[in-house]
């Protein structure tokens, strides 16, 4: 039996080491790689959980009114939409572009989320993309599903993270307003609209008990929407079938996709990163963000919506696919030994995307 990743830290690896295979150096030398612990999230996430458990308890327990329950439902799925729609296919990829008032609501609710702001957000998106399953990676999934879920986030980051990350462009959100705005304001509004307001409503709309507002909808909400989040990283890059290729991690995984709204169509997601869509496969049921970027640019809010033709899918599909595809009459052999997508690029703008793609992507809605 392997230990479990949150036990590895103590001990020391060489790069590229997990705790499957560790590879033990002595203190006395110098260390190229060691997880550091960053106990201040430790201990934020152990609280979160045991306030999640307590939340549960009191809605089981019948001590939770109902439009509480919905309120935190509502709450969340608004919060999500900032994060898929907005920091994720919006600023991230650059899959469409955005007007200000949505680009603004969008701001909002990622800020309602507490992923982090807009700009850091991206960052590390990009990175993933760029360096997917490498050290450079921040949730690599090569380490396993704990450490590419939550364990990340509980150590410092690998240096090639920093390193590699540098050579991403920034550019584009620091010259939006609107995300500049956000990073500098953000540790003032953020507790505002993620904790404080969504346990403030419930108390003084519907007579809720302020301790049972606070464990359900901010605690239970909060860490519940993590979660889903969290296996567009840690479920999605293991469990599921590799349609567009095979040869990467990222996988289509439908469950994945109606939790995160969307985003678990990743192996699709990873090969075409530009998509607005974030998919070919499903419909608005397995893709809300998809619903509501469509709506906003039926009313002139969202323009230039790239996507993916026929044309470019089956061929990729053809070439690096699992034979998984509804297209496809049988499920190919494929190997599990993943590898780093072939020209990996952040999003639309991104310096290394090919013309090839440029031609043959489909823009809809355009502006003018």
């Amino acid at each position: 039996m392997t230990a479990p990743a949150f036990l590895c830290v103590d001990a020391t690896f060489t790069k590229n080491a997990d705790c499957n295979t560790p590879t033990v150096i002595s203190q006395g030398k110098r260390r190229d790689y060691e997880w550091q612990i960053v106990w201040r999230n430790v201990l934020a996430f152990i609280y979160l959980h045991i306030a999640t458990f307590y939340g549960f308890y009191l809605i089981f327990t019948g001590r939770t009114k109902i439009f509480t329950i919905l309120f935190a439902v509502v709450f969340a799925i608004m919060s999500a939409m900032g994060v898929t729609a907005g920091a994720h296919r919006l600023w991230a990829h650059r899959a469409y572009k955005a007007r200000w008032p949505l680009r603004l609501f969008l701001a909002l609710m990622q800020t309602m989320a507490f992923q982090n702001h807009i700009y850091e957000w991206v960052r590390d998106h990009r990175v993933h993309h760029k360096f997917t399953e490498t050290d450079a990676d921040p949730h690599n999934a090569r380490r396993g599903f704990f450490f590419s879920h939550i364990g990340w986030l509980m150590v410092r980051k690998h240096k090639d993270v920093f390193e590699k990350g540098a050579s991403v462009d920034m550019s584009d959100l620091e010259k939006d307003p609107i995300v500049m705005f956000q990073k500098k304001t953000y540790l003032v509004v953020m507790p505002l609209l993620c904790f404080l307001v969504p346990s403030w409503i419930p108390v003084v709309l519907w007579n809720e008990s302020p301790w049972t507002s606070w464990y359900v909808a901010s605690m239970l909400r909060y860490t519940v929407s993590l979660h889903f989040t969290w296996l567009v990283n840690s479920a999605a890059h293991i469990w599921g079938n590799r349609p567009y290729d095979k040869y990467i991690g990222a996988t289509d995984n439908k469950a994945v996709a109606i939790c995160a709204f969307g985003e678990g169509w990743h192996n699709y997601h990873h090969v075409f990163p530009w998509d607005y869509k974030a998919a070919e496969l499903g419909n608005y049921s397995t893709n809300f963000s998809t619903a509501l970027i469509d709506v906003a640019a039926k009313y002139g809010l969202a323009y230039d919506l790239k996507t993916v033709s026929l044309e470019m899918i089956r061929k990729r599909i053809a070439r690096t696919g699992d034979g998984s595809h509804p297209s496809d009459k049988k499920v190919k052999d494929s190997d599990d030994d993943h590898n780093h997508p072939e020209n990996p690029v952040w999003g639309w703008d991104d310096k290394d995307m090919s013309e090839e793609e440029r031609k043959l992507a489909e823009i809809a809605h355009k502006l003018g």
